[in-house]
């Protein structure tokens, strides 16, 4: 069986510190001399910042670097430039293939699934070395790859996104959750988890807990990462009504428009599209507001279909001076319905009219008989 390429460069950096550390004794001054020579550098992890758990799978037990400080992992579709110095003819670009390889000049397929920018170099320099007297060369990346990101939990559409990268620009954690529709009025946004692969032929993840809010409040772009193909982002529900949910109702974390239902006693019941996170009382204005003499402004109810299939109902007060609040003037979200119940003497001509009906039925064929005759 083969060996991989990460192993293979493992051994050869092991060997080559074996064979390059010597100890020179010398008895002038009785002075002890280290010579060492440069050794392959591996990604190491270590160091602060986001706040990141112990990695899952084959490197658990390590410690996860922060996310500013991960490397890119190659993958499929993304887009290399190969300069070899003292062989320019066999320059130029390449591209990772569906199975993960490149198709390097007298070399053949090569595998470089799972590995860094800089441990690809490493590895075309070791495979170079048996064609070339002086395989000196550069890596460095032409074009990124889609990345493909998974959102679930608390955000308007869960799924899988292809966030576009302009420009050769990794899209942000940000990005994404706008691709998604925006939070929902439930996100915990102190707890978001972002889940990455580590580099390696072996799967290998890490999961780093993130506080998004820190991000619209304070402007802390570490709490923003760049994004690399294949992350996981998850958005934990919060237990009790967020109290920043007002204040978030006008960031760009949220949906940009919205349809919700007003029905009842409105100038214009139906379907009305509205901005994100619209206050149950500026929705009712938008579509023309309450009907005079017959909306109650003291009955007015939110009915709201959750994702599990359940229905909330809760009834609320039409006050014009009501700023936005969760207990007296809720934001609304996508689908929500909101009926604008009768007033009292509305409730009553309704019953007048449909009592009258009858009887002015009866008058008219009455009337119409005696005409005939």
């Amino acid at each position: 069986m083969q060996a991989g390429p990460l192993l293979v460069l493992k051994r050869l950096s092991l060997g080559r510190l074996a064979g390059s550390i010597a100890l020179v004794f010398a008895s002038l001054s009785g002075s002890v001399f280290f010579v060492r020579s440069p050794v392959l550098a591996f990604p190491q992890a270590g160091g602060s910042g986001v706040r990141t758990s112990m990695p899952i799978g084959a490197a658990a037990g390590k410690a996860a670097r922060p996310l500013q400080n991960d490397v890119y992992i190659l993958g499929p579709g993304d887009g290399l430039d190969l300069k070899l110095f003292d062989a320019p003819e066999l320059s130029g670009a390449i591209d990772v293939l569906i199975d993960g390889t490149v198709s390097l000049p007298l070399v053949g397929n090569v595998s470089v699934q799972g590995l860094t920018i800089s441990q690809a170099q490493q590895w075309f320099t070791v495979l170079y070395r048996k064609q070339l007297r002086r395989p000196d060369l550069q890596l460095r990346m032409l074009k990124l790859r889609p990345v493909r990101v998974a959102l679930v939990g608390e955000v308007e559409r869960p799924g899988i996104y292809a966030v576009s990268s302009e420009k050769n620009i990794l899209p942000t954690l940000i990005d994404a959750l706008q691709n998604a529709g925006g939070i929902t009025l439930n996100a915990d946004l102190r707890q978001v988890q972002l889940q990455r692969r580590l580099p390696g032929e072996a799967p290998a993840y890490k999961l780093t807990s993130l506080n998004l809010l820190d991000v619209v409040f304070k402007g802390d772009q570490q709490q923003n990462p760049l994004l690399f193909d294949g992350d996981t982002i998850r958005v934990g529900r919060a237990e009790q009504p967020v109290p920043e949910s007002v204040a978030l109702a006008s960031t760009n974390l949220t949906a940009k428009r919205i349809t919700v239902y007003v029905v009842g006693e409105v100038e214009r019941p139906g379907p009305t599209e509205v901005s994100a996170n619209i206050p149950l009382v500026q929705a009712v204005l938008a579509a023309g507001g309450p009907k005079l003499n017959r909306a109650s402004r003291s009955n007015v109810e939110l009915v709201r279909i959750n994702r599990n299939g359940t229905a909330l109902k809760e009834t609320f007060k039409l006050d014009f001076s009501q700023g936005a609040s969760n207990a007296k003037n809720p934001p609304l979200r996508d689908g929500d319905t909101v009926i604008v119940n009768r007033n009292g003497l509305a409730v009553a001509s309704d019953a007048l009219n449909a009592l009258g009906q009858p009887l002015t039925s009866v008058v008219n064929i009455w009337a119409l008989t005696n005409l005939v005759k």
